[in-house]
């Protein structure tokens, strides 16, 4: 800028506007495009603002960039007026071009906002059967991420094509696709692969919000699922971050698939001595009472049997996988509790015996006898 100071002539520094009647023109547009853009909202909404309220939210979330729009217009036109030299008039239409693009992208992620909410408004995720509003609302955020994303990029992009020099060489490259352009390929490889992901997850949609899913040995929910990573909700409150394409390249376990319902398991290790059945039933029974069970599924199995006793499997199912969680706790704590008091006999046991422990004393042997027996035994 210096450089092109010292190159202008003394007789155009002269020509340079009155900074006082330069600042006046200048406040006297902004007054003219402030009343201009009041003017127009008020027509607008006096127009549409009844019989298109979205229009009318739309207009509303828009407002300061609609406002900067008019500002610029009548700061165009009032460049003429002032006495600035030609060559600088160039430079001054190419900033508010700029600037114009730089608000009409501002605009289409205020406007993609806007409409991707009221549509988001539609579907409940506090319902017991969300499967159909989790499918939705999770196409619903990564699209709007997706397209946030691409906008952003467009915008920056046709900004920086207003300069020739860019513009020269993003043309250049372009046309040779040489190594420059393997370089900055490779570079955005990770952020492009992220991108496509996205897209893949929001039309295939392995993952939804609030899915109960196990990922790196980690259960959790899915909370957030944004432009380039998924934020996991675990059990404990941590949250674990994985990038997007992890579920496209990786195996993980998803437990609400298809339904928000889940099964869940509870295992109890108990001596062979157990009543089975009746276990059976009490299982039955302490389910009617509990108010997580959805009443789709229960069953009772031994699913193994070794030295130290019976392990026995309970299946019941609950609507969410919260209560799912809640409800095998209740389960697996009630259940304990009716064995200590009912069969105590028949919690877990460790059983030895040890070697000549089974023979009796002869008859006719006297304390002393007995004593030296129980001992040759013990060695």
């Amino acid at each position: 800028m210096l450089e092109e100071l010292d190159k202008l002539a003394p007789a155009e520094i002269d020509r340079l506007p009155d900074p006082i009647l330069a600042a006046g023109l200048i406040l006297f547009a902004i007054l003219i495009g402030y009343l201009a853009h009041r003017v127009a909202i008020g027509i607008f909404n006096r127009t549409f603002g009844k019989v298109y309220p979205n229009l009318t939210l739309i207009a509303k979330r828009i407002r300061p960039i609609t406002r900067l729009v008019f500002f610029i217009v009548a700061l165009a036109l009032a460049v003429p007026l002032l006495d600035v030299p030609f060559r600088f008039i160039g430079d001054i239409y190419h900033a508010m071009f700029v600037l114009m693009i730089l608000l009409v992208g501002w605009a289409a992620v205020l406007v993609l906002g806007v409409v991707a909410d009221r549509y988001a408004r539609h579907f409940r995720l506090d319902v017991e059967d969300n499967l159909q509003a989790r499918r939705y609302i999770t196409q619903i955020r990564v699209m709007r991420r997706v397209i946030n994303v691409v906008i952003v990029i467009l915008t920056i992009g046709l900004a920086l094509m207003t300069f020739e020099p860019v513009r020269e060489y993003g043309v250049s490259l372009f046309a040779s696709a040489g190594v420059a352009g393997l370089v900055v390929g490779f570079a955005a490889r990770p952020v492009l692969s992220n991108l496509i992901a996205g897209i893949q997850i929001a039309l295939t949609q392995p993952i939804r919000i609030e899915d109960a899913v196990v990922v790196e040995g980690e259960w959790g929910w899915i909370e957030e699922i944004a432009a380039t990573y998924v934020v996991i909700r675990i059990w404990d409150w941590r949250r674990l971050v994985v990038p997007l394409s992890y579920f496209v390249e990786k195996p993980f376990q998803n437990w609400t698939r298809e339904s928000a319902s889940i099964i869940g398991s509870v295992y109890w290790r108990v001596d062979y001595t157990v009543p089975v059945q009746e276990m059976r039933e009490k299982l039955e029974e302490l389910l009617d009472q509990s108010k997580l069970w959805d009443r789709n599924v229960v069953n009772l199995q031994v699913e193994a049997s070794d030295e130290r006793g019976l392990l026995v499997r309970a299946l019941m199912t609950a609507s969410t996988s919260p209560r799912a969680w809640d409800l095998r706790c209740e389960i697996r704590e009630k259940m304990i509790g009716w064995l200590q008091d009912a069969y105590p006999e028949c919690l877990p046991r460790i059983r030895a015996e040890l070697p000549g422990a089974g023979r009796s004393p002869e008859p006719g042997m006297g304390g002393a006898a007995v004593g030296a027996q129980m001992a040759q035994v013990q060695k």
